[in-house]
């Protein structure tokens, strides 16, 4: 869209787009987490607490990139308005 417009595009775009990013990035450690977590507890037996606090740790990391992601729909449909011929 930078290209089309041939000028940067406002700042919080590029901030949302970043942050989008690094939720991406959160819920994926935090899926790890849970999938270590859950071979471990086969071989181990059920540490209860510790998998309610991994999969909390998930539902939180899943609720901030929903957020997240509705930030960057917003912005990016804001840059494509910018973008488009008047």
């Amino acid at each position: 869209m930078e290209r089309l417009r041939s000028s940067p595009l406002h700042a919080s775009i590029s901030t949302a787009l970043d942050k989008h990013l690094e939720s991406i990035h959160v819920v994926q450690a935090r899926r790890k987490d849970e999938i270590v977590n859950a071979s471990s507890r086969q071989r181990h037996g059920p540490p209860r607490c510790q998998d309610e606090r991994v999969v909390l740790a998930l539902a939180a990391a899943l609720r901030a990139l929903c957020l997240a992601t509705r930030k960057v729909r917003t912005a990016l449909w804001c840059a494509l308005q910018m973008t488009l011929p008047k």
